[in-house]
């Protein structure tokens, strides 16, 4: 992207923090003490094995893939948030290459702030999809459990329309812009034909199952392929 899109370091620090306000999925820290953060792919080349074995020791569940799938759903979730809310509400897109993870959880931090203005992208949905899908198919480089390329691609479509739709009931003055930017970014990249929106809001159906049904007392998930 060029380099006279580029936002403040300013900007970008002030637009993470205000947004960072709607929850804990668009919580994306700035700057700090580096100690106990690495930087993401670090976890990605290790198969996100920790939060994947997380996930199937909560549940109890003995199916790797299932871990593996709910923890990169979550994850794609906290790399959406954010990146919608800055653009939609302060006509930024952060730049999340160095991003980085806490040692001990699921937090996510910037170490130095930086992003493009909106308004002078000239592809605005391809920006965000190369920010977000781009550490996602890092992501699923590592992973050392077989499973569908397309169900993980699924699971990103899934958690932009949920990360949408929790912004939007924080600020329903973005419903006409949030859902023309949710549509566009359905149909690039890998998230095409993943699923689509049923109607004038942001219910989705996806074309693929994340596995949730398969961990014990776990059930279909409202977009999922196999329900109605």
């Amino acid at each position: 992207m060029s380099g006279s899109a580029r936002a403040t370091t300013a900007a970008v620090a002030a637009a993470l923090h205000d947004v960072a306000a709607l929850g804990g999925f668009f919580a994306l820290r700035v700057a700090g003490p580096g100690r106990g953060w690495h930087p993401v792919r670090q976890s990605y080349a290790r198969g996100f094995a920790d939060m994947a074995g997380a996930v199937t020791a909560r549940y109890g569940t003995r199916e790797p893939r299932v871990g593996v799938s709910i923890a990169q759903l979550g994850h794609a979730a906290r790399l959406w948030s954010p990146a919608l809310a800055c653009t939609l509400l302060h006509g930024i897109v952060p730049d999340l290459t160095e991003v980085q993870r806490a040692d001990d959880g699921q937090d996510l931090r910037l170490p130095r702030p930086a992003g493009w203005r909106a308004d002078r992208l000239p592809h605005l949905a391809g920006a965000l999809n190369e920010q977000v899908m781009g550490l996602l198919g890092a992501f699923e480089s590592g992973l050392g459990v077989k499973i569908a390329p397309r169900l993980l691609d699924g699971n990103a479509a899934s958690a932009l329309v949920g990360s949408a739709a929790v912004l939007l009931a924080a600020r329903p003055n973005l419903r006409a812009p949030l859902i023309r930017l949710t549509t566009e970014l359905l149909g690039t990249g890998r998230l095409a034909g993943t699923g689509h929106l049923t109607g004038p809001g942001l219910a989705f159906r996806r074309r693929s199952c994340c596995l949730y049904y398969r961990l014990p007392g776990g059930g279909k998930c409202g977009d999922c392929c196999l329900t109605g």
